[in-house]
């Protein structure tokens, strides 16, 4: 067993105000995000389109996140306490919303300037797996989202999981969502970018994947718990595995040189 490293989930604090190890990550994985599309989307040559990008993203990352968990997640409580929905430092975001909320900030983005949505979605996956892996470091460090009990040699005792060996899994999802899902699309961005659309589902299609077998180590959401025998998180990644399955075969033989 590893014991937990108990590492203050605020980097500092001053009246009141903190500045968290999670902010943080979000605001990193967006100024590389920035940076990288920043160079990639140059080709297109279209004034003002990397301010937006950056608002846009802001927005679908944030609101979607959080109206999708608030939907997903907990609904009956934010019933009954709908003013907390606003309380996003609290936490409760969920990946599957913010995935969600960006691909409708992108379509909206994509209508503003008459391109492709597929013209910045395939460049941004490429990139985005850095914000993930980050995002997940942070959970690991704010002692939130841990995994399900273990006897592995490297089970963590975190503190909110009652001190019992417990899987990393925050770790895992940033080893897998995060680093091998960002080599893969990185080296294959060259090969694929042609294929309009074809790397954004495969995005889709491998965090799905990684995404779902990971969730075998994770604690489920206690206030949903199983659902035929899976989380919800996995019955999501289900759905985004078979709808990235139908559109990369529709997309693999399109070629936009």
């Amino acid at each position: 067993m590893i014991k937990y490293p108990n590492i203050n989930p605020n980097i500092i604090s001053f009246n009141g105000i903190h500045l968290r190890w999670y902010g943080l990550a979000y605001a990193l994985g967006f100024i590389a995000g920035y940076l990288y599309l920043n160079k990639k989307l140059k080709k297109l040559r279209i004034d003002g389109l990397m301010d937006d990008v950056l608002l846009y993203a802001v927005l679908g990352v944030i609101i979607g996140g959080r109206v999708g968990y608030v939907l997903i997640y907990n609904l009956p409580y934010y019933l009954k306490h709908p003013i907390e929905v606003l309380f996003i430092w609290r936490g409760g975001m969920s990946f599957h919303g913010g995935l969600v909320g960006t691909a409708v900030a992108g379509i909206l983005l994509a209508k503003k300037y008459n391109i492709s949505f597929y013209d910045i979605a395939d460049e941004a996956v490429v990139i985005a797996p850095i914000g993930l892996f980050l995002g997940r470091i942070a959970n690991f460090i704010n002692d939130e989202l841990w995994g399900r009990p273990s006897d592995l040699p490297w089970a963590v005792a975190f503190p909110t999981g009652g001190f019992i060996p417990r899987h990393p899994s925050q770790l895992y999802e940033a080893f897998f969502e995060g680093l091998v899902l960002f080599l893969i699309l990185f080296f294959a961005r060259d090969k694929l970018i042609n294929k309009r659309g074809v790397l954004f589902w495969l995005f889709v299609l491998l965090y799905g994947f990684f995404r779902f077998f990971i969730e075998f180590t994770r604690e489920p959401d206690p206030q949903l718990g199983f659902i035929f025998g899976l989380t919800m998180g996995q019955w999501l990644c289900l759905i985004m595995i078979a709808i990235s399955i139908i559109e990369l075969l529709k997309r693999w033989n399109y070629d936009k040189s």
